[in-house]
């Protein structure tokens, strides 16, 4: 028997222990819960969870806000938990198509768990399964899984809405972006942009050729990014519109997160071999960049000789100012002879000049 068998058939026993822990618990209705989430989250390395499984777990959230918060927390609890890399992928994964999938009340938990839905909030930025060489690559695609998810949810807070779920709700709110505030126009763009840049991000590793589940995982984030992609032709189309109405500070934001959209250009061609690559999309953003640009070169300039223009209006009016005659000794009223440059008085023959003080 191989290493490899030796380790999977430890991990297979590890599961139904687990299982057998879980059915024989005092509480029937938390037993069922915490059944249907191990099976899915199960250490088998081979493949992602089966639909019926994951489905299963979505089932829970359909019955009572109670069964909703179980089973969330149990999930969590499993992700934080486990050592072990495949475990917290398939955790992760099952977060996901809650996200994605899960009714309401699931989405409401899988938000506000603990953490209140803060930034990074599922805690794997350290996360590592150091057990092999293997198994600590796999650990990338977990920091990188978790990353994805988390920017998710920011984004569904910033737009207001789920990246999936029901299209006729989201062309709703799509119609939307006509009535945000140029700040707010400004921001969504930004966040739509980093979670580009976040699947951008993906690890370098042979993994996603030869593992079924690193496999599943990175077109569960196509198919967010596929979304984003819609977003983000929606708001740069609007943003086009207003071009004029933008204040510098607002140009220079969008203009830089173009810029940072287009540098992960090549890298999401590589990752996702041509299949989300939206030419169109791509196109529209090199040109409204290049409209944002411009007029912050043009708005830029017309500061600038607006600037030159009052300075040097001010300096003509200091050096237009008469000099003042003061002598401390005279009383108001008085008169000050001046003499003239030329060893007479001031005037020619008429002798001193009375000036009143």
């Amino acid at each position: 028997m191989t290493m490899d068998r030796k380790i999977n058939l430890i991990e297979i026993l590890k599961d139904k222990a687990s299982i057998l822990r879980a059915t024989l618990s005092i509480n029937r209705y938390v037993s069922s819960i915490h059944v249907a989430i191990l099976r899915a989250t199960s250490h088998d390395p081979s493949s992602q969870p089966s639909d019926a499984r994951i489905a299963a777990v979505l089932d829970l959230g359909r019955s009572s806000r109670l069964a909703a918060c179980t089973c969330i927390d149990i999930l969590m609890d499993r992700l934080h938990a486990t050592q072990n890399v495949f475990v917290a992928l398939k955790c992760l994964y099952a977060i996901h198509n809650v996200v994605s999938k899960g009714s309401f009340i699931l989405k409401d938990q899988i938000s506000y768990h603990p953490s209140f839905g803060g930034r990074n909030f599922l805690n794997m930025t350290a996360f590592s399964d150091k057990s092999d060489s293997d198994t600590w690559e796999f650990s990338l695609w977990v920091r990188w899984y978790a990353g994805v998810v988390e920017q998710n949810l920011m984004v569904a807070r910033a737009i207001g809405y789920y990246l999936i779920g029901s299209e006729i709700k989201r062309l709703e709110n799509r119609n939307k972006a006509v009535a945000l505030l140029n700040s707010d126009l400004v921001t969504e763009i930004e966040v739509l942009v980093e979670f580009v840049a976040r699947v951008c991000d993906a690890p370098e590793s042979l993994s996603l050729q030869r593992n079924n589940l690193v496999y599943e995982i990175v077109k569960a984030a196509s198919e967010d990014y596929r979304a984003v992609q819609c977003e983000i032709s929606v708001r740069v189309r609007e943003i086009e519109d207003r071009v004029e109405r933008l204040s510098l500070s607002e140009l220079t934001r969008v203009i830089d997160a173009l810029r940072k959209l287009e540098d992960c250009q090549e890298r999401l061609v590589l990752l996702f071999v041509n299949r989300k690559r939206n030419d169109r999309l791509w196109e529209t953003v090199r040109k409204t960049r290049a409209k944002l640009a411009e007029t912050k070169e043009q708005r830029e300039e017309k500061r600038l000789v607006v600037r030159t223009m009052s300075s040097n209006r001010r300096r003509r009016d200091e050096l237009s100012e008469p000099a003042q005659c003061w002598n401390p000794f005279l009383e108001p009223g008085q008169l000050l002879l001046l003499p003239s440059g030329g060893g007479g008085w001031l005037g020619t023959g008429m002798g001193p000049t009375p000036i009143a003080v």
